[in-house]
């Protein structure tokens, strides 16, 4: 029996696994290939009945249009969702990875037959354009046909859109599939440990155990360093030539166009929050002293305080925790959440192939979301399901808006998990009586916030560096990467930690710097967000229940600006920021003076 397999049974969450049937029974199954023949089947009957005719539709016959378009992405998106989810608990699985990029390449052929309406539809004249979007019937898709159009200025012609969607089942998604596999597949030190078990001790209270345990993962990720290395410049260079061919200013700006949200308030927040890194070196500085160190380095950084309890938490109490907190703020949000529990839509245990991390996968309205964790047992692993959970359910509320409109910007989609998260803690926070195990606690609470924050600000930096580089110099070495992630994260901790040699590596295993380039300033975004939201929720109390909930439901139905409006939050303005990074210092100060 693996130490793996043990903890899973210690903590009751072995048999805590995701139910695929409500997709597809198997890759064999008549429904799986029969949604595979339909949707290539729609695509060409799109492309046949369309193509060409965008112009000279009327409402009702753009409305038709886009609604088949959606029933297609729908049963594309079910597919897509499903061949993820059976390769990510079996990255070793050659079947499974083949099943991935099949169904990925089924979805580049439907897509390449269908680009034309996107085109087709930017292209139209302005006035014609907005004379079809006051017609009634297009009504539910006027954000999504409007939102489509800030496109246009990047957009190629059609021959050479299709080109580059041909190419990307060998392209991004193939490097990216490679990443997983690399990792998922690496084992760290002699005891031949998985990426996830050997995080989790970077946690722990032997100050031996967190040091071996990052040893083994520098020696794991210095093993594979010239993949990795090559695989970031890879995509990298990807994304230097699609930048380069639509046309975007700099390498985060479409990452800002899909996020519908203006390069100056991205700015804004980065600027922010750098301004304020002292409070991450004036924290540290403070921990080492209560833990007794001279001096703080990098595998001390997560080291629980003496003071923090120390039981793991088994599943049934950790379900029981997150429940009866979401309860206090909302019987709905705990009966939407306790779905996820009851019907299997969660994979918890950590097990030989299954990715590190977690996240929730939204999946299709008629389905559910389905989350996946690596459950250790920790009081942060409760806070990382807590946080997967307010995922979940965001979308299961935004479902309700249909596939083209549920899809929430990424700015705002980390609102309902960080949210989540505060409302556990607060929770944890009121049944703690000892002074000392409070303060610990908080502490363990704040090093959370920062690595949302600050950390994941400094992460962005260091994209931006890698960024600016592969276009300026050309391919990056090793060394390059790991001095810009040394210089990114040093100016960050300050003189509040010592990073070591060892650490330089650290940034070739953290995936979404590949999957999804310049994502992380968002987690940012919605921890400085929820801060501000939380606070109008202590003024306003059930009142603010109500439209929380219509923020959720809402979607991706309109912009992030829109949506926010009714809170009365001014995204470009500094003083928001800098409103909930004062909260930040507010909970050191009260560290500080214990």
């Amino acid at each position: 029996m693996t130490d793996s397999t043990q903890m899973n049974r210690e903590l009751g969450c072995e048999a805590v696994l995701w139910n695929l049937d409500d997709l597809y029974a198997s890759p064999e199954c008549p429904s799986f290939s029969g949604d595979s023949r339909w949707c290539r089947e729609q695509a060409k009957a799109i492309e046949k009945d369309f193509h060409s005719r965008v112009a000279a539709l009327s409402g009702a016959e753009l409305h038709a249009l886009v609604d088949r378009l959606e029933a297609l992405e729908c049963r594309l998106g079910k597919l897509l969702t499903y061949s993820f989810l059976y390769f990510i608990t079996q990255i070793d699985n050659e079947a499974a990875g083949a099943l991935y990029q099949q169904i990925h390449e089924l979805a580049n052929d439907c897509h390449k037959q269908s680009v034309f309406f996107e085109l087709e539809w930017n292209n139209l004249g302005r006035e014609k354009a907005a004379h079809l979007l006051q017609d009634p019937v297009l009504l539910p898709y006027r954000h999504y046909l409007l939102s489509l159009r800030r496109y246009h200025p990047h957009q190629l012609v059609e021959a050479e859109e299709k080109l580059l969607i041909e190419l990307k089942s060998v392209g991004r998604k193939s490097w990216t599939t490679l990443f997983e596999k690399v990792i998922g597949n690496l084992r760290f030190g002699a005891g031949k440990r998985t990426e996830e078990e050997v995080l989790s001790d970077l946690y722990h209270a032997d100050r031996a155990v967190r040091k071996q345990a990052a040893d083994d993962l520098t020696q794991g990720l210095q093993s594979q360093g010239h993949i990795l290395t090559h695989i970031f410049n890879t995509l990298a260079a990807d994304k230097m030539v699609n930048d380069r061919l639509r046309s975007y200013s700099h390498w985060v700006s479409s990452m800002n166009l899909d996020n519908q949200i203006d390069d100056h308030t991205v700015e804004t927040l980065i600027d922010a929050v750098t301004s304020r890194y002292d409070l991450v070196s004036r924290y540290y500085r403070l921990k080492g002293s209560l833990l007794g160190l001279e001096t703080l380095y990098d595998y001390d950084r997560y080291a629980p305080l003496p003071s923090l309890p120390t039981t793991r938490i088994d599943w049934k109490n950790c379900r029981e925790i997150i429940l009866g907190s979401f309860a206090d703020f909302s019987g709905e949000l705990a009966a939407i959440a306790e779905q996820f529990f009851e019907k299997s839509w969660i994979h918890a245990p950590v097990w030989q192939g299954k990715r590190g991390g977690a996240f929730a996968h939204p999946c299709v309205p008629e389905v559910h979301p389905y989350l996946m964790v690596n459950y250790t047992g920790t009081h942060r692993d409760v806070s990382t399901v807590a946080h997967e959970l307010g995922h979940g359910v965001h979308q299961v509320l935004a479902s309700k808006k249909g596939y083209f409109n549920s899809e929430t910007p990424l700015t705002l989609a980390e609102t309902a998990s960080v949210f989540a998260e505060f409302l556990v803690f607060r929770a944890q926070l009121k049944i703690i009586d000892k002074p000392e195990e409070k303060r610990a606690f908080i502490c363990q609470k704040l090093e959370s916030v920062f690595a949302t924050v600050f950390r994941q600000v400094a992460m962005n930096r260091f994209e931006n560096l890698m960024h600016q580089g592969r276009r300026g110099r050309g391919e990056l070495s090793s060394d390059e990467l790991s001095s810009s992630w040394m210089q990114t994260q040093q100016e960050m901790f300050g003189n509040g930690v010592v990073l070591r040699d060892d650490y330089r590596i650290w940034w070739s295993y953290i995936p979404h710097f590949l999957n999804v380039p310049g994502y992380v300033y968002s987690y940012a975004f919605g921890e400085l967000l929820v801060l501000a939201l939380y606070g109008l929720y202590q003024q306003e109390g059930d009142g603010f229940v109500e439209k929380y909930f219509a923020l959720l439901g809402a979607g991706g139905s309109a912009s992030p600006y829109d949506l926010l409006s009714p809170f009365g939050i001014d995204l470009n303005e500094p003083s928001f920021w800098h409103q909930g990074i004062s909260v930040i210092e507010e909970i050191l100060a009260e560290v500080e003076n214990g």
